[in-house]
């Protein structure tokens, strides 16, 4: 994954007085799966339509699949936006093989991409079907099909799981794993921690219009590792405060069968849960990893203070908060 199929240089784009993305730099190599997280306005949908060049930045560059524009490189592109939409009185095989016209794909082969996509999304009967006599969820998933129905080397999906059902998506979250083994480059946006966590191989997260994380998921865990045991006591009747007198030891809350310990900082693991068992003897005892979500929260919320109340220097600190 040498080459770059999305690089940003120095990007910041204004709405008045209102700063939406400031001095933004990214580089997502060709191949690669990258979530881009944030909270609400935190300028994730704004940048993503600056790359599709919907928007164009107040300063900065750049460059899309080794074009100045993504207009230059268009038919390689599949872009699902935040505004989910379709051709209403267009029924659904001719909307899906007009959109594969759009991009450059004709002749009896698209009418069959067509089918073998609708078969593969469970909506294989409505292909005769207007677009607005679909549910949502359906129309959604028309509109992803839209979106790759040409292979394209890009896929930009802004949101692309809001609304789902589980089952749905589960769907989706397949179906760009498969994107992604057939070799396109993929970004794209989500809340949905759980979905970014299990899929990609890099998080961007921005705040405020800032970067402020752009690493694996894996590398961010471990940077952001709350400290904290999980503990089981064999003896139900066993106290958290028996724990609360070691120096290893910060603070102890109980969630039903279950003691989180939070350590000191300095405080060494492995000296950290001998010590523990010790005192309280367990029958399971854990180092909790946090989740993405864990992180996103603390850094967005803090220590309860909430998104106000953080800067960016906070946030790359790891959302702690001076007093």
């Amino acid at each position: 994954m040498g080459e770059t199929a999305v690089r940003l240089s120095g990007v910041t784009k204004t709405f008045g007085a209102t700063v939406a993305v400031k001095d933004l730099e990214l580089a997502v190599p060709r191949g690669g799966l990258w979530g881009f997280i944030g909270p609400n306005g935190a300028g994730k949908t704004t940048t993503i339509r600056m790359i599709m060049a919907i928007l164009f930045p107040d300063r900065g560059s750049i460059e899309v699949l080794g074009r100045a524009t993504a207009l230059e490189a268009k038919d390689r592109i599949g872009y699902l936006p935040e505004e989910r939409g379709v051709y209403k009185k267009m029924r659904v095989g001719a909307f899906l093989a007009y959109m594969a016209r759009l991009k450059g794909h004709d002749g009896d082969g698209v009418r069959r991409r067509v089918r073998e996509w609708l078969e593969r999304v469970g909506l294989g009967n409505v292909e005769k079907a207007r677009c607005e006599e679909l549910s949502k969820g359906m129309q959604q998933k028309i509109q992803f099909i839209s979106t790759v129905i040409h292979e394209p080397e890009l896929l930009i999906l802004d949101e692309p799981f809001s609304g789902l059902d589980p089952v749905n998506m589960r769907l989706l979250r397949d179906l760009v794993q498969e994107q992604h083994q057939r070799g396109a480059t993929i970004l794209f946006s989500t809340h949905v921690m759980a979905q970014a966590e299990h899929l990609c191989d890099h998080v961007l997260m921005i705040h405020r219009g800032e970067k402020v994380l752009d690493e694996a998921p894996a590398d961010i865990r471990r940077r952001f590792d709350p400290h904290t045991l999980e503990l089981e006591p064999l003896d139900p009747e066993a106290r958290p405060e028996s724990l609360e007198s070691l120096d290893v030891v910060r603070t102890v809350a109980r969630r039903g069968n279950v003691w989180e310990v939070s350590l000191e900082p300095e405080a060494e693991v492995r000296v950290a849960i001998p010590a523990v068992v010790a005192r309280v003897p367990a029958a399971r005892v854990e180092l909790r990893r946090p989740s993405l979500e864990d992180v996103f929260v603390q850094m967005v919320a803090g220590s309860g203070d909430g998104a106000e109340g953080l800067s960016v220097a906070d946030l790359r600190n790891g959302g702690e908060v001076a007093s």
